[in-house]
């Protein structure tokens, strides 16, 4: 790779190829680049600036595990850190709306009351969450496991691919097909929710 000085006339292409050999000189210019424009990306998504720059560093970090897997005939740089930023920024944003319907769905439990009208929407409730654990004992192992992660324990997909040493789109497959296997069992149950 050049000196400091040459980096500066390296294409894009090139710099992810030095950054899959490892040239840390090369990442610092990549997030020179690049920076500005995918922090302003996350903080649109997320709308928070700290977290935009907890997905900036989680990005960049990705980048420096998979740049050895960037192909240039598929995209641009600048479009593959985009696609990388923004998937990070979504996992984030779903991972924050599931935190908090858990955390409401535990407040709601909390107060919840076993007198008349809210205790038959208790027993309601109760029997919905059986049913529910009943289906989901049916799907096979690793697609419980998968959702198990993201509803119960708040994953994002990013986050269950990287514990279960998964590829992302296995996760996401695994996710659709779980979620649809659940859908069609709980058909009913859903449209006396609507």
């Amino acid at each position: 790779m050049p000196q400091d000085a040459d980096l500066q006339a390296v294409p894009d292409p090139a710099l992810v190829a030095a950054v899959g050999a490892g040239d840390a000189a090369a990442l610092a210019l990549l997030y020179d680049r690049f920076s500005g424009m995918l922090m302003g990306l996350a903080h649109r998504i997320l709308g928070d600036a700290s977290d935009a720059e907890e997905i900036l560093q989680e990005a960049f970090l990705q980048v420096w595990n998979q740049a050895r897997r960037y192909d240039p005939s598929r995209s641009s740089v600048s479009t593959w850190l985009v696609l990388i930023t923004r998937s990070r920024a979504i996992d984030r944003l779903r991972s924050r709306k599931v935190k908090a319907r858990t955390l409401l769905a535990v407040q709601q439990e909390k107060r919840g009351s076993h007198t008349s009208p809210e205790g038959v929407g208790d027993v309601f409730r109760q029997e919905r969450g059986r049913r529910l654990r009943q289906e989901m004992a049916l799907l096979p192992p690793e697609q419980r496991e998968v959702l198990e992660m993201a509803f119960f324990r708040g994953m994002t997909q990013t986050e269950i691919a990287d514990q279960a040493g998964i590829p992302l789109g296995t996760v996401k497959t695994r996710s659709l097909l779980a979620m649809r296997k659940l859908r069609k069992a709980l058909s009913e149950e859903i449209e006396e929710l609507l």
